[in-house]
């Protein structure tokens, strides 16, 4: 097994690996610096869609790191991406958030305003998700529309308890349309994965994929030949991961362990 400090690029997920709601976790800061200051190549990867990735940038540097944009990937990138080679002139109806729904639009992604005009549902995590999307998305979806996600992720860990994430809206969906959401963005998505590792310029054997949730963090990690660290300050808890197919290279208590490495 390869030590944590003999891999050229690092990639971080951030709930519940780099920090908790407003707060780093203990260690995380110092890990980023040590790793920065031995010339390694980082990549901070999202699956939220409920802020931009220059909110990351101004979240990561207020606490004292000094990160660029072309270091932060979220599903939106990935999505907008995927709807330009597979659904060129498309309408999209959108189950998401204004933040996510701006930078579609910034992007030239055109929305539609009724079912038969849409080509394509993009689900994502909506704090004000009802039925009225619900509705939309299933005669849509009847009237013959593709239908994609953003990310998989069922909650998203938060200070004061786990609450439902995109997941959710997956499942109201594919339990009124009979239909299953085969398309996914977010990790563990290979989409997802071959976007990191272009923007790293890296082989997959030569990169670390760190995060707190074993189906998308480490199964991505694992299905790409990655080096896979799993730490116990977010979703998964000590004793989750024994009983589980997707075997972490490293389990540990969190990310203050790989800075302390070598």
């Amino acid at each position: 097994m390869r030590s944590l400090h003999q891999y050229s690029a690092y990639i971080f997920d951030l709930d519940g690996t780099i920090y908790l709601g407003s707060d780093p976790i203990e260690g995380a800061v110092e890990t980023i610096k040590r790793l920065q200051s031995l010339g390694k190549k980082l990549l901070f990867l999202t699956n939220k869609t409920i802020d931009s990735r220059e909110a990351y940038l101004r979240k990561l540097n207020g606490f004292g790191l000094s990160i660029t944009l072309d270091e932060i990937l979220n599903p939106a990138l990935v999505t907008i991406h995927y709807l330009k080679r597979h659904h060129p002139g498309d309408k999209a109806y959108v189950i998401g958030e204004d933040i996510l729904k701006d930078e579609l639009k910034d992007n030239g992604i055109a929305f539609a305003d009724s079912p038969d005009e849409t080509g394509v549902v993009v689900i994502s995590w909506d704090r004000n998700f009802h039925y009225d999307h619900l509705d939309f998305a299933y005669q849509a979806i009847k009237r013959g529309a593709s239908v994609i996600a953003t990310h998989p992720d069922r909650t998203c860990p938060m200070p004061g308890g786990e609450i439902p994430d995109c997941g959710a809206m997956i499942g109201a969906i594919e339990g009124a349309s009979g239909i299953k959401v085969e398309v996914v963005m977010g990790k563990p998505s290979s989409l997802t994965t071959e976007t990191a590792l272009d923007l790293l310029k890296v082989d997959a054997k030569d990169c670390l994929m760190t995060g707190d949730r074993l189906e998308t963090d480490i199964r991505m990690g694992q299905q790409a030949g990655m080096g896979t660290a799993l730490v116990l300050t977010g979703v998964t808890g000590a004793d989750d991961w024994l009983g589980s197919d997707v075997r972490p290279t490293y389990v540990l208590q969190s990310v203050w362990e790989i800075g302390q490495a070598g």
